[in-house]
C-alpha cells in the first residue's frame, strides 16, 4: 500500500524565502527527476519559521530506493546538502510516515 511522508521543517529566520525559491526551482525538480512523487509544499501562513512537504511513495522498496538515488548522488552531497544548514534547522525536522485511511482521496 502507498504511504505517504510528512516532512516539516523549522527554517532559520529571514531565510523562508529563499529555503521555497530552492525547493521550487532545485530540490524539488531534481528528486522529481529521479522518480519522487512530491505531493505538495506549503509554507506557514502567519509563522515563516515553517516549511512543510509531502512525499509519496508506492513501497518500501520504492522508498529506499528513490532515497539512495537522491541522496547518494554526486549532486546532492556536491550542490545541495552543503547550503541545507544555512537555511534549516536539521535538529528540529519532524518527519512522519502515514497511510491514508479507507476513504481519503488520497489513496
Amino acid at each position: 500500500m502507498a504511504f505517504y511522508e510528512l516532512r516539516q521543517y523549522k527554517v532559520l529566520p529571514g531565510k523562508l524565502d529563499s529555503w521555497v525559491t530552492m525547493m521550487e526551482t532545485e530540490i524539488i525538480p531534481f528528486q522529481v527527476s529521479k522518480g519522487m512523487v512530491i505531493t505538495g509544499s506549503f509554507q506557514g501562513e502567519t509563522d515563516p519559521s515553517v516549511y512543510i512537504w509531502l512525499r509519496r511513495f508506492e513501497s518500501e522498496e520504492q522508498r529506499v530506493a528513490l532515497y539512495a538515488a537522491v541522496y547518494e548522488s554526486d549532486f546532492w552531497k556536491t550542490k545541495i546538502a552543503p547550503r541545507v544548514p544555512e537555511h534549516l534547522d536539521r535538529g528540529a525536522m519532524v518527519i512522519t510516515r502515514m497511510v491514508p485511511t479507507p476513504k481519503s482521496v488520497a489513496r
